[in-house]
Order: structure tokens, then sequence, then C-alpha cells
């Protein structure tokens, strides 16, 4: 009988926070989508020259050759 009891009896081992993990990945993309929102912020008020949208035309040399 003795053996028969251990045999049935079961371990319970503890279980992973799976909802925990969610939680915490789901905080993290909220802190990097709000730190590129403030990023593409201050560089609406700050241009920086020379970037997107303000480069000037690169001149490639073809109009020497056509006078030639």
């Amino acid at each position: 009988m003795q053996r028969e009891r251990r045999s049935r009896t079961k371990i319970l081992m503890a279980k992973p926070n799976y909802s925990g993990e969610k939680r915490r990945k789901d905080l993290a993309k909220k802190a990097k989508k709000e730190e590129k929102r403030l990023r593409k912020l201050q560089a609406k008020e700050n241009p920086i020259p020379g970037e997107a949208g303000e480069t000037e035309p690169v001149e490639t040399g073809e109009e020497t050759r056509a006078e030639t």
C-alpha cells in the first residue's frame, strides 16, 4: 500500500509567470514607441541642416559634356 500512494502523488513545480513576461514586453514596447515619437517631434522642431528634404541638387557633370 505504501508503494501505491507514493506513485500517485505528483510533485508540483512552480509555473512560469507568462503574464508578467508579457506585461514587461508590452511596457518595453510602449517605452520604445514613446522614445521614437519624442525623437520625431524633436526633429521637426529643430531640423538639422543636411537632413532629408533640405539637400541641394548634386552636380553630375553631364552639363559640361553636352557643351563640348
